[in-house]
């Protein structure tokens, strides 16, 4: 889906890491929420508090996920899933633009 139609967007970003990461909040009638952001280039460390799904709608990084033994590239149209209560490295390669679905 490339539009969303019904929502509400807060109007303040979410800035991490001195502006290189930023989103903004989604929030769909039903409850679930989303967050459209980008990324530079740069090394990050994250945490979840609850299970979500991320997808990568240009641009490329490679994610070090919680259990698995190697990191994962992904590019343009790749998603994956993060457990709640987790920390998560990402390497982002080239700009890139996300969306992140939360399982609240």
């Amino acid at each position: 889906m490339s539009d969303y139609t019904g929502v509400t967007v807060v109007r303040e970003a979410n800035i991490y890491f001195g502006g290189n990461v930023t989103s903004r909040t989604v929030r769909f009638p039903d409850g679930t929420r989303k967050t459209l952001g980008i990324m530079l280039p740069g090394e990050y460390e994250f945490g979840t508090a609850v299970a979500e799904d991320m997808e990568i709608l240009s641009g490329e990084l490679e994610v070090k996920i919680p259990g698995q033994p190697k990191w994962l590239t992904c590019r343009q149209g790749a998603t994956f899933s993060l457990p709640a209560n987790v920390r998560f490295q990402l390497r982002v390669k080239a700009t890139t633009d996300y969306c992140c679905s939360y399982h609240d």
